[in-house]
């Protein structure tokens, strides 16, 4: 059973108490367990995003079909940004949640701000999940050209398909090039991953900051570092078994993980005293 801290709320927040509530190590599969009896509801509008980020991959693959350097760095790549690619997942999860219809409608409000038959325009709320989405992808580039520069540079033969990467990087005799490259994506995922795990559901669902809301998410991590290395790996290897199975598992995957993030988010902090987030 999950409980309060509260040692967990700060000054980040001014007037509101915030906590962090610490979850048992398997909370994670029950995020999975509630993500698809929401995924079974929404039907197809959610795995229509699964459908979106399945072309984004196949679009990889194919930029990338003969520069394996570039694959290597992308898959990180994907996890990165993967998390605002898949906002109105959190907004379909939301809408469920309050008892409300959640339908095609929610997510063309979500990406379009779309009321009344048209686009309003966008304010504050909108702004600051793009700026936070720009930040994930200059991040998520970084990644891919700092991979893409360590293994053209220093692998002993041009990589150009998986096998030759595990041959000649992961089970190379000598060097060091495999270490090297494990340990620079270790030390950018690890971060951003500390500083995404809730906040785009945080932006989302109330009238934070980005700041603000990076900082909740780090307190959610020092917080339950064994669940959320335990929902860390989960990501990771369900991504990993989306693109294994041609793309096609991540048509159901997306908005598996997607739904399954709204249900950390509530679970792992209570944001009753934040004011919810202005509509326009």
């Amino acid at each position: 059973m999950s409980k309060s801290l509260p040692n967990a709320k700060n000054s980040a927040f001014p007037n509101a108490r915030v906590l962090v509530r610490a979850v048992g190590a398997g909370q994670p599969l029950s995020w999975l367990l509630r993500a698809w009896h929401d995924l079974t509801r929404c039907g197809w509008i959610s795995l229509l995003h699964g459908l979106a980020l399945a072309l984004v991959g196949a679009l990889m693959l194919w930029v990338g079909h003969d520069r394996f350097w570039f694959l290597a760095g992308a898959f990180s790549g994907f996890l990165l940004v993967g998390p605002v690619l898949v906002t109105s997942l959190y907004a379909l999860s939301r809408g469920l949640e309050r008892g409300e219809r959640a339908g095609f409608a929610t997510v063309l409000e979500t990406w379009l701000n779309w009321k009344n038959g048209r686009i309003q325009p966008w304010g504050d709320p909108q702004w600051r999940l793009v700026r936070f989405g720009v930040l994930l992808a200059l991040a998520g580039t970084a990644w891919v050209l700092i991979s893409a520069g360590l293994i053209t540079l220093l692998a002993p033969a041009p990589i150009t398909s998986p096998l030759v990467f595990v041959r000649e990087v992961v089970l190379a005799r000598e060097g060091w090039l495999f270490e090297a490259w494990l340990a620079l994506g270790g030390a950018l995922v690890a971060p951003i991953f500390s500083s995404t795990v809730i906040t785009i559901p945080l932006l989302l669902d109330r009238q934070v900051s980005v700041g603000q809301a990076i900082f909740a998410s780090w307190q959610v991590i020092l917080a339950n570092p064994v669940p959320m290395a335990f929902w860390a790996a989960i990501l990771m290897v369900l991504t990993f078994v989306g693109f294994a199975t041609a793309l096609i598992g991540l048509v159901l995957l997306v908005p598996l993980l997607g739904h399954a993030s709204w249900h950390a988010y509530r679970d792992l902090l209570d944001v009753s005293a934040l004011p919810e987030r202005e509509q326009r």
